[in-house]
């Protein structure tokens, strides 16, 4: 049996000028350029796609907000450039870390918040109904992200060279890659476990027919 279509929500005002917002002042003297039009570029592509499919597919309020809180983090780093986040730092130098952890949070968020997204993509745009399949796929789809981003990282790289060093972050860390899609896989099954009923509520209101 088909899905319903879900009624409309309000659209994300709040979210929307807060991601402005933020966008806005890291372009004010970011500490690299490149780095910073590389870090919000995802937020540049997804602002525009996300206006022109709003009234055909209008996401969940959960979805919206943890979408602007992802630009956010992309765009702090983008304006500090990863590695120098300077609240970061002084964790850093207070807790005598070996290197900024900024970029860990980034890269758990890479897994935390496409998740909600790809959950659901997959439960509006396809059968498959809340359960182990979803979970399993969804966590699929967010590794496979992250790995794509590394891939990303790796062709800048080359095509650039000592230019993307603030890019790529990695701060000395051989094994940097591999915790970054680690990270994200951490964050796409702490995100289903702790979100997904909350989730399925909002989807349940967005799929009730209006009155």
């Amino acid at each position: 049996m088909p899905k319903s279509p879900p009624s409309t929500p309000a659209p994300p005002w709040p979210w929307l000028v807060l991601v402005l917002a933020v966008l806005a002042w890291s372009g004010i003297g970011p500490r690299d350029g490149f780095t910073w039009f590389l870090e919000v570029a995802p937020v540049l592509i997804a602002l525009p796609l996300l206006a022109l499919t709003y009234h055909r597919f209008p996401f969940t309020p959960l979805a919206y907000g943890l979408m602007a809180i992802h630009a956010a983090i992309l765009m702090v780093g983008g304006h500090y450039t990863y590695a120098e986040m300077p609240l970061f730092n002084w964790l850093r130098d207070a807790l005598d870390l070996a290197r900024n952890h900024y970029d860990r949070v980034g890269h758990v968020a890479q897994g935390f918040i496409p998740a909600i997204v790809a959950r659901e993509l997959l439960l509006r745009r396809s059968p498959l109904e809340p359960g182990k399949w979803l979970f399993f796929l969804v966590t699929c789809a967010c590794l496979a992200i992250s790995a794509f981003y590394e891939m990303i990282e790796w062709w800048v790289a080359i095509a650039s060279g000592d230019e993307a060093v603030a890019f790529l972050a990695t701060q000395g860390d051989v094994w940097d890659t591999q915790w970054d899609m680690f990270l994200a896989l951490l964050g796409a099954l702490s995100s289903q476990l702790l979100l997904g009923r909350w989730h399925d509520r909002q989807l349940a209101r967005m799929s009730e027919t209006p009155s």
